[in-house]
């Protein structure tokens, strides 16, 4: 009898063990994917800021995709488009950034350069498009008169748009993502896909209906002061839709140029980059100390940006001269 309760106490202390190696390994488990999600998170923010630009434009533009269409329609027809660039984020642009991280990664520095030249194009044309406002694309007259196939239309364009735009953020959060394996990078760019998708177009549906909220604030608020706001809202809603635009153009260019700045760098060309650094440099030393890391920030924002616009200018005549005229050509052939 007492060898018996011998192996049992044997048995018993092994079960203690056994249960507190298991505790350990399960809290190591536990800190280790705390740490690894944390991270991963961690990265998926540091690679969303960096397609601030991208990110802010397709805010501004995706709005006027609504103009024209019943209060009924806005929030529909933005679901739509967010759905639309949610599935080519994660269908599309995630495989394809995932071959590019495994198997070619030198493409990512020029993919880049060529977005981020599209993005001064497109802050370019902007601000000549202000400069020669009858300047306007074909395309906007050929839009259907129909509701249904305007929706349609406007639908798909924005997509378009979008598809690029997400192209270029995609590639951008790719670059600043740390050397990984596929899993790590994939589950980030997949958190950047989604969560940057979210916000553009979770502040799109506020923008559209902040008029509404305004105008039924104003027409049903049972305060002066709700009233009051609800006025303020409707009133300030052009002006805000009209600085957003400004905002988002200043940061294409600023975010395009100093792509192809560090693009350049990169490839071994450092001249650009080096200038804006030594004047960033020379204006931080000209102010007191607590305010020189911003200035040396903002005067390099601002040179990146004359660099965009110089780069968007340059490349207006050739988009418009050379690549819109091979497209239609394209264009005309699946017509007919």
């Amino acid at each position: 009898m007492s060898g018996l309760l011998a192996l049992l106490d044997d048995v018993a202390a092994l079960a203690k063990v056994a249960a507190a190696s298991i505790d350990d390994i399960a809290g190591q488990a536990a800190k280790t994917t705390a740490k690894v999600a944390g991270g991963v998170i961690d990265d998926a923010v540091k690679a969303g800021a960096k397609a601030a630009g991208a990110v802010i434009d397709d805010a501004a533009v995706t709005p006027k995709y609504t103009m024209g269409f019943a209060a009924a329609r806005e929030l529909p027809i933005v679901g739509r488009i967010a759905f639309g660039s949610i599935r080519n984020k994660m269908l599309i642009l995630l495989p394809a950034a995932l071959l590019l991280s495994s198997f070619a990664p030198w493409m990512i520095t020029p993919l880049l350069m060529l977005g981020g030249s599209y993005l001064c194009f497109e802050g370019a044309e902007k601000i000549l498009h202000v400069l020669r406002p009858h300047a306007v694309h074909d395309a906007e007259h050929a839009e259907p008169t129909d509701p249904g196939h305007l929706e349609e239309s406007r639908v798909a364009g924005a997509i378009k748009t979008d598809f690029i735009l997400s192209a270029e953020i995609m590639t951008i959060a790719l670059s600043a993502i740390p050397d990984g394996n596929i899993w790590s990078v994939a589950l980030t760019l997949a958190l950047v896909a989604v969560g940057i998708t979210v916000l553009v177009y979770g502040s799109v549906a506020l923008i559209v209906k902040a008029d509404d909220v305004g105008l039924l604030m104003a027409q049903k608020g049972r305060l002066g002061l709700t009233r009051w706001i609800g006025r303020g809202i409707v009133r300030g809603m052009p002006t805000f839709m009209s600085l957003l635009t400004t905002v988002g153009t200043a940061a294409m260019l600023w975010v395009g140029g100093s792509i192809i700045v560090h693009g350049l760098e990169q490839l071994g060309v450092g001249l650009i980059g080096h200038t804006i650094h030594d004047i960033a440099i020379a204006a931080a030393a000209m102010v007191p100390e607590g305010a020189a890391g911003a200035v040396a920030w903002g005067v390099t924002a601002f040179l990146d940006g004359v660099f965009g616009i110089v780069v968007g200018l340059l490349v207006v005549p050739v988009a418009t001269y050379v690549i819109q005229p091979v497209m239609n050509l394209f264009r005309r052939k699946d017509i007919a």
